[in-house]
């Protein structure tokens, strides 16, 4: 299936999931689904857990991060921040500011069901609140990651038109929250989370982790409209699928987990009804993924160099400094870098992969359809996913260091209690 293939499955007008005119109306409404609220109590026992970070088997593994200035604009974004928070009033103060340990950061989740009281709703706050919001995922962010950002956002509004819901899924349906004080050597954060996009952004010392890191769209293109000609994933779809052909036979066959994304060969439980074929999506903050497929260091040189610049198109949101300290940091552990794949690997078929190592995790998925009314995955239904396993998603594990390296009386297990 190619990208234009969505427009057969654009629900007709009054069969589309919208259930309500409002965010809050058609939250009401879906949360009296079964399958919706199965959905988020499973959730709500995750929130609950101490956060340990994804791991291979429910272990750690210590000694992978440490405090290491590479050049984030923490002095760009600290202001950006700093000019934001002057905008707001008290009550929106107290909503959207959060201690920078605080266990809110795993409160994201990348539905369009708004069931959070707390943040910045982007669509409620004023347009110089908003602008304020956009400054700092500005001065954060490198310019790809900042217009990959609003390319999500805009291809949600593109499919709120298209199903008949332009407020429920929208341009500005997105919370932000801020963590810490701003500054340009202590530690602090923000998060902006919605349908489809949630990006957490962690800043210590010139030193940045931008994880977990979810991007997706439905559909991945838009061909009308005020923002006809947006595309994304483009280059993850074809470089994934590059590097999967390019293997030899008894490398593919290493790699292959399961022929078909929802076939008889995957393990049972594998196709989730929410996340499909994700492991790593919201509140999987503690998952344990065992490494499957083909290692990096079974590939030949040209293979890993493939690898290696599939790894950066994903984190290509960090400005360059921090770009540089992550790819570096993920080739240190190249030949324990696994690559695998399900579905098939020819031009038209729909695929998952992942890249798995002891600091990186990302995956790749073709999804059915959710406001579209495609059964099976189709390449115009795309998310992805970047995660920092071994405890450093959210910055946590860097936070722990800072206040060890430091004058600071404070417990460092604060993240897993601070409210």
């Amino acid at each position: 299936m190619s990208r234009e293939d969505y427009r057969p499955f654009v629900p007709a007008p009054g069969k589309s999931r919208i259930g309500g005119d409002t965010p809050r109306e058609h939250a009401k409404v879906r949360l009296e689904s079964p399958r919706a609220r199965e959905l988020f109590d499973s959730w709500g026992k995750l929130a609950d857990a101490p956060f340990i970070g994804l791991t291979t088997d429910g272990n750690v593994q210590p000694g992978l991060y440490s405090l290491q200035p590479s050049g984030a604009p923490a002095e760009a974004m600290s202001a950006a921040a700093s000019a934001l928070i002057d905008l707001l009033s008290p009550e929106q103060r107290a909503s959207a500011c959060f201690p920078v340990g605080s266990s809110m950061w795993q409160q994201w989740q990348n539905t369009e069901i708004l069931v959070e009281r707390h943040g910045l709703r982007l669509d409620e706050v004023s347009i110089k609140v908003r602008d304020g919001v956009l400054a700092v995922l500005a001065a954060s962010l490198s310019d790809k990651g900042f217009e990959a950002s609003r390319s999500v956002m805009r291809l949600n509004q593109f499919l709120g038109d298209l199903v008949g819901g332009p407020k429920v899924l929208g341009e500005w349906a997105y919370t932000f929250v801020l963590f810490g004080k701003p500054s340009s050597m202590e530690p602090w954060g923000w998060q902006l989370f919605g349908h489809h996009l949630s990006l957490s952004c962690f800043v210590v010392a010139g030193q940045m982790v931008l994880s977990p890191t979810f991007m997706g769209a439905e559909p991945a293109y838009c061909d009308t409209g005020p923002f006809a000609g947006t595309v994304l994933f483009e280059d993850e779809e074809r470089r994934g699928l590059s590097l999967m052909r390019s293997l030899s036979a008894d490398q593919q066959r290493s790699a292959l987990v399961a022929k078909a994304m929802m076939g008889p060969d995957l393990a049972p439980g594998r196709w989730h009804f929410a996340d499909h074929l994700h492991l790593g999506g919201a509140h999987q903050d503690n998952r344990i993924v065992p490494f499957e497929g083909l290692r990096g260091g079974a590939m030949s040189a040209v293979q890993r160099r493939d690898l290696m610049d599939l790894v950066a198109q994903y984190v290509s949101p960090l400005p360059p400094g921090p770009h540089a300290a992550r790819l570096a940091e993920v080739e240190r552990h190249l030949a324990d870098t696994h690559f695998c794949w399900i579905g098939g690997y020819d031009e038209t078929t729909s695929f998952y992969y992942r890249i798995q190592s002891p600091v990186i995790f990302i995956e790749f998925d073709h999804h059915s359809g959710v406001f579209l009314t495609n059964p099976e995955p189709a390449k115009f239904h795309v998310h992805t996913l970047v995660r920092t396993p071994n405890g450093n998603d959210y910055g946590v594990d860097l936070l722990r260091l800072h206040y060890a390296q430091s004058d600071h009386t404070h417990d460092t297990t604060a993240r897993q209690r601070e409210g």
